[in-house]
């Protein structure tokens, strides 16, 4: 199945939604505060950042309310959770990266244009807001924003998260490590981008950070654009 097909047809079904009961009163409460991709991109930006010190973590959105922290992929995770509950379907877009370092973010459209949420360290890889008419137009939002002394997205892909049977990527107390396994397994469509850009963009980050040590590095065009 194709990425576009993944996005147009997800095989997630509403009625495999957990119900009202079946979170936590803290749970259910920030859901029910948290009804659109802004308002949850704005939840996701107030919470630190899981840095992950005593051990690597892949938690849900249980875990995540319980430790109030995340890391990317238990962002994106947390927003998939609470946005299927307000008729979303559960779709994470992951960007690959030259340095295995991914970025994984939730994947949603509105009348026809995508949009991600997500979080990050990093100031240019939160989410956009819906304006892209393609997925590829999407992914190019963060090509700019990606580049540091490693990093250049080499691919991009789509998880539905309802095609996971067997793993409890909403609720589980525990780390789901099945969810980084299916993001590593599944297709991704190979990017292409230009050397020269690549480069002027690394001398502008190299530039900044030298001058700028400690300040997000924030100098990227179309932020407009981000959410």
């Amino acid at each position: 199945m194709g990425i576009k097909s993944k996005i147009q047809n997800p095989k997630s079904k509403t009625e495999s939604r957990p119900r009202r009961e079946d979170f936590l009163p803290k749970e259910w409460e920030i859901i029910r505060k948290h009804r659109t991709p802004r308002q949850v991109q704005g939840f996701l930006r107030a919470l630190p950042y899981n840095w992950e010190k005593k051990g690597e973590t892949l938690r849900t959105f249980r875990g995540v309310v319980q430790h109030w922290s995340a890391h990317c992929l238990e962002a994106a995770l947390t927003a998939a959770t609470i946005l299927e509950q307000h008729g979303y379907p559960p779709l994470l877009l992951d960007l690959e990266s030259k340095d295995r370092l991914d970025h994984v973010l939730f994947l949603f459209r509105r009348r026809g244009l995508y949009g991600t949420v997500a979080r990050s360290r990093d100031f240019g890889l939160h989410g956009r807001k819906p304006v892209f008419r393609t997925l590829r137009h999407l992914v190019m939002s963060y090509v700019d924003p990606y580049v540091d002394n490693t990093a250049r997205i080499t691919g991009y892909g789509v998880l539905d998260l309802g095609t996971l049977k067997r793993c409890d990527w909403r609720l589980s107390p525990g780390n789901v490590w099945s969810v980084e396994r299916a993001l590593i397994r599944m297709p991704h469509q190979k990017l292409d981008t230009s050397d020269r850009r690549h480069r002027r963009v690394l001398r502008q980050f190299r530039a900044f950070k030298q001058s700028y040590p400690d300040r997000p590095v924030d100098f990227y065009r179309n932020q407009h654009r981000w959410m």
